[in-house]
């Protein structure tokens, strides 16, 4: 493998990225393209949720 020859081990696109631009596109939530339970996938919903899966939900407002 020459020092130009890309990384076989690192992903050629950025899923947290692409998560944000389908968003950004109006393309459904559903519409991940990477499989269930994988890497990929969690990093495509961070980008299309906007937060990180390690960020808890937002809690409700209490009652004043």
């Amino acid at each position: 493998m020459s020092t130009s020859d890309p990384d076989p081990t690192i992903p050629a696109v950025d899923p947290t990225a692409e998560g944000a631009r389908a968003r950004q596109q109006g393309r459904p939530r559903d519409g991940c393209p990477y499989p269930i339970d994988s890497e990929e996938r969690e990093e495509w919903m961070e980008g299309y949720d906007g937060r990180s899966r390690d960020t808890p939900p937002d809690q409700p407002m209490k009652p004043t």
